[in-house]
């Protein structure tokens, strides 16, 4: 049986301004939510890792297998009007955040869509909530704000005005992105680079 709701993705409107993003709450049904976040990979300090350096559960394997999967490529492609055939994706777990993080950015130009699944059971911390931006200086200068609630999804399609960030939320925070690259080589990159910043944090953050 399928985890993800590909039919709630086709279903959710896309904005457009200032840049194209959706958000489809429930887009992991609540069961099949909260088995992934069972499974989710032990992750004791901040920062992405890449998949292969965690150890998550069964069900977590699954919900990875369906999210670099055709039909999630193909919903993608029609929802944001980009051919991603043939596109490599990269996979990254997030399991807490530090003070520092969440500050105003743009993904880097290897990265065509970017797409993040929320797997925290209840959220009332008011940082750490995501906000898709008008520009780069004010974190209040938002147009949607998105809970990381459990089963959530946010997807965006990265350009040069596609700022987004969070309020400081020290703690678990749990998630998963996906990104389609622009290449092979880039996505080998981008995986190095996370993996080495990761490693850097394992050792300093106490």
């Amino acid at each position: 049986m399928a985890l993800l709701d590909l039919d709630a993705l086709r279903r959710a409107p896309l904005a457009t301004d200032p840049f194209s993003y959706v958000v489809v709450p429930g887009f992991l049904p609540r069961a099949a939510a909260a088995a992934v976040a069972r499974d989710f990979p032990d992750i004791s300090h901040p920062g992405l890792l890449p998949l292969e350096a965690t150890a998550p559960g069964p069900a977590f394997s699954a919900m990875v297998k369906e999210l670099t999967g055709l039909g999630l490529a193909a919903c993608f492609a029609e929802k944001f009007g980009i051919d991603l055939a043939g596109r490599p994706t990269m996979v990254t777990v997030r399991g807490r955040t530090q003070a520092r993080d969440g500050r105003i950015h743009t993904d880097s130009e290897a990265k065509l869509i970017t797409a993040l699944i929320y797997l925290n059971d209840e959220w009332e911390s008011p940082g750490g909530r995501l906000r898709l931006l008008r520009g780069p200086d004010d974190l209040e200068d938002m147009v949607a704000e998105v809970v990381p609630a459990l089963g959530t999804l946010v997807a965006f399609r990265r350009s040069q005005n596609s700022f987004h960030g969070h309020e400081p939320h020290i703690g678990v925070r749990r998630s998963v992105m996906i990104n389609w690259m622009s290449s092979g080589l880039t996505a080998q990159r981008e995986l190095m680079r996370h993996r080495l910043s990761a490693q850097a944090k394992k050792i300093f953050t106490p």
